[in-house]
Parts: C-alpha cells; structure tokens; sequence
C-alpha cells in the first residue's frame, strides 16, 4: 500500500464538531515543520494543531519520525549535533524557533517526559528541588511547597513523604516515572511532551502512569507518542498517523481519535490500526 501526506496543514476548525463555543483552540499550531540529522531528511512537511487542555496521540511505526517532532516543539532538538529543523511552531501565538526565544523558560512551559525513567542519581527531594533552584524560585518554603504538590499530583506523596531524602533510584520503575512527571509539573508547565511513558513499565505500573495522565489532562496540553495502540485509544482526544513515505517521516492523517481509529479517511490509518500493516 502506498499513501502521501497531505498537502495543507490540518486545522482544529476543521475537525471540530457542534457548535462553535466547544470548538477547541490551538495551543500549539505547527506549520510545513521539517527535520534532518545531517542533512538527511527524518521528517518533511507536517502541519497540525494541538488542541489546549486535550491529550493527543502521536502513532505510526518506528522510525518515521514521532519523537523528532516531540522533540522540535520544546526544541530539545538544538542539542543535537548536525540537526536542523525548518517551518513554523507556534506556543500561544508565539515562533518557538525566534532568535529571541529563552529555551529554558520555552522547556519551563513545555516539559518533556522520557521513554525511560530519568530521575536524577540525587534524592527524591533534590530532583525536585535542583529544578525549581535552575527556573529561580529562590525562597525554601515556596519551593517545598511545590516539590509537596507535584509529588501530590501524581500520586507519590504518601509513598514518599517519610523518605525525601532517600536515594530517587531506590523507587520502583513505575515511582520513578512518576517521580519524572512530578520533576516536570513542579515547573507547572502549560504543556506536557511525553514519548512512549510506559513502555518500559510492566503492566500495573503502566496503568498507574496511564490513570495519571488521564488525571492531567485539561489542567495541561498532553502530547504522547506511543505504541500502544490501545492505550491511544483509552486515552486521546486526538490522534496523528505517521508513516514513512520514500523514506522519510510524513503526517498522514490527523483527527480526533475515536474517528481516526473507527473510521479512518486514509487507506494507510485503517492498514495500520486494523494491524494489517506496520
């Protein structure tokens, strides 16, 4: 089966349903967003808006590009070497890709959640607590204030509360996931990246980080690559379809979720979500 990406960028008023008060905004709109690693194109032409406040899944098969347009929208991308990045990213309004753009309050307001647990080899608390020292907060009390908060928002508080100062690698693989979230929200960032949170978690713990993103979604923007075609399924409000096509990573189709995985417009979405490809 072969399939092409489409041509023009794919709008939320296009998507949307009902009546105009409960069409959802753009939190972030990306435009003809292209990526190579020395000079060799991974990614070419996507254009889409993330819907605020909403959770969508980025799936395809390995390889064509997924976690390099994760990573170009909060531009962890410039600490590649020989990587270069072309098109339009737009956070509220504003070009990510602006000469003038502070990158460390852009990842401030869009954090990044790894696809293995990353906790610093510090404690609980100093994972927590080197963040807030790095964006400024300079009082304590306002600092323990939010370390006690994040850890309450994902669930680890009355898990850890007794043992701060305990090693963070000491926590199980689905604590420190957890613990990871928190390092991210302690900054109360707008938007949350996250590439593939549970796949290296067993299947309890995965329900735990899934249950939490869940839990998120509405108070931050949540984009997520994953495998899972399930897990995409339970949990996005919108879905994008990545294929590779000559070689090179393009957006296929993109909607909201129970669409794109009930009715699919492209031959290629209902190949590869059916299972009879990819």
């Amino acid at each position: 089966m072969t399939g092409t990406a489409p041509c023009a960028p794919y709008t939320l008023g296009d998507l949307a349903e009902g009546t105009p008060c409960c069409v959802p905004q753009p939190h972030l709109e990306i435009r003809d967003l292209s990526i190579a690693y020395g000079g060799q194109p991974v990614l070419a032409g996507v254009g889409l808006d993330i819907p605020r406040g909403c959770i969508t899944a980025l799936i395809g098969p390995s390889g064509c590009g997924k976690t390099s347009f994760l990573s170009a929208l909060n531009r962890l991308t410039d600490l590649i070497p020989g990587c270069t990045v072309r098109g339009i990213v737009r956070l509220d309004g504003g070009d990510v890709f602006d000469a003038q753009v502070d990158t460390l309050a852009l990842r401030r307001r869009i954090g990044m959640i790894f696809q293995r647990p990353n906790p610093f080899p510090l404690s609980i608390r100093r994972n927590l607590d080197m963040p807030l020292r790095e964006h400024g907060v300079r009082r304590r009390d306002e600092r323990e204030d939010r370390i006690e908060a994040a850890l309450r928002g994902v669930g680890l508080w009355d898990e850890v509360r007794e043992r701060l100062d305990a090693p963070a690698l000491g926590l199980s693989g689905g604590q420190q996931q957890r613990l990871c979230i928190a390092r991210a929200l302690v900054l109360q960032p707008e938007i949350l990246l996250m590439d593939e949170p549970c796949s290296a978690l067993d299947p309890l713990a995965s329900a735990v980080v899934e249950e939490l993103i869940l839990r998120l979604a509405g108070r931050h923007t949540i984009v997520i690559v994953t495998h899972n075609l399930a897990q995409a399924r339970r949990i996005a409000n919108y879905a994008a379809f990545f294929w590779m096509t000559e070689q090179v990573g393009k957006l296929v189709e993109f909607g909201q979720s129970r669409t794109l995985f009930d009715a699919p417009k492209h031959s290629l979405t209902a190949a590869y979500v059916s299972g009879r490809s990819g």
